[in-house]
């Protein structure tokens, strides 16, 4: 082989094995950056009774979060998913179907910052979208009620105004709002401000109930996070600061009764009922848990039990849940994560749960 042969053969042969080198360390690089991403949005353990499994398929294009996800709504007759996020020029509302397609983002300039949502008269032509806003602009410390699409319907509260007044009625970052298929609505107010609520509104708006002192004692509370309304007539509130879950009787308001022992590391943030009664979904933030609870029979409180948990990766920080109320799917809104995930229930004994 000749000189010039040879020099050549010993360029192409460099190059083949520079480009072999640069495809393998971006190939590393990429695969690290997959594992990592991975590892933040799929990992998980489940401890316990097995209830629930993730469906990794959903959404279909999880690069259309782009703010923190802080709640999460379902119709389940329309098969829509209302996911609540917050950031700079980010949509505050994106709608996917259940099956996991983006629909639409709400182009609305009239939420802050989204902290709670829930989804109203799913079974009639007008569905609703309540969502609380804890923001401190001008559309701030109220609840707003929206139809699918993001048209603003009403406003509960004093837009930009905090305060605990009850006519007109105002609230200081209000933390969620669970609407009853009667019209009436239960309220916890507020995330971290100066009140410490739960109040009972009729169809019309108007105070039926409220406890509304701070402290530690039986009805009272420190940043009460989360609330739901079983078919026994009883009120399961995240009493979040107090580490605790208060029940209270939904037409007196009178306590029944509280669930402490199960949330010694970390407090409630969220509290949801599975379709078919037999537990309790709570979310703890601190600890990325959701942990599934024995739901009590009627007429009866007692002490909270433990059946499941799903630990979630580290810093995926969940906040709040919703359940799809005709196939169980449980749905989450992860903070540190920037995501809502969906958990599909197991088939145990040809049970939904």
């Amino acid at each position: 082989m000749s000189l010039k042969k040879r020099s050549q053969w010993c360029l192409v042969v460099s190059g083949t094995v520079s480009l072999i080198l640069f495809m393998t360390v971006l190939y590393s690089s990429n695969r690290g950056q997959r594992q990592s991403s991975s590892s933040l949005r799929h990992d998980y353990q489940l401890m316990g009774r097995p209830l629930y499994k993730l469906d990794l398929s959903w959404p279909k294009n999880p690069e259309i979060f782009t703010g923190e996800v802080f709640c999460v709504a379902v119709n389940q007759y329309a098969a829509v998913v209302y996911v609540g996020q917050r950031g700079s020029n980010v949509p505050k509302v994106l709608v996917f179907t259940t099956e996991g397609d983006f629909l639409m983002s709400w182009n609305t300039t009239t939420l802050e910052m989204p902290h709670g949502m829930f989804l109203a008269d799913a079974a009639s032509k007008d569905p609703t979208v309540w969502i609380t806003d804890v923001g401190d602009g001008p559309y701030g410390h109220c609840i707003k009620q929206y139809s699918p699409s993001g048209m603003l319907l009403q406003v509960l509260g004093t837009p930009g105004k905090a305060g605990s007044g009850l006519d007109p009625l105002q609230f200081d970052q209000p933390a969620e709002i669970f609407v009853h298929e009667s019209g009436e609505m239960y309220i916890v107010d507020g995330d971290g401000g100066m009140n410490n609520r739960l109040i009972k509104l009729s169809k019309n708006q108007q105070v039926l109930w409220m406890h509304a002192e701070k402290g530690q004692s039986l009805a009272q509370f420190y940043i009460p996070h989360s609330v739901t309304v079983d078919s026994a007539q009883r009120v399961w509130v995240a009493d979040r600061g107090n580490k605790r879950i208060q029940v209270f009787n939904s037409i007196t308001g009178d306590w029944l009764g509280t669930w402490g022992s199960c949330f010694t590391e970390d407090a409630p943030y969220s509290v949801r009922l599975t379709p078919d009664k037999k537990y309790f979904v709570v979310v703890q933030l601190n600890t990325n848990q959701i942990t599934l609870l024995d739901a009590p029979p009627v007429g009866l409180i007692g002490q909270c039990k433990v059946v499941s948990v799903i630990q979630l990766a580290e810093d995926v920080k969940p906040h709040l849940v919703d359940l799809d109320l005709k196939d169980g799917a449980l749905y989450v809104a992860e903070i540190e994560a920037q995501q809502a995930q969906k958990f599909t229930p197991f088939s145990l004994g040809g049970n939904l749960l």
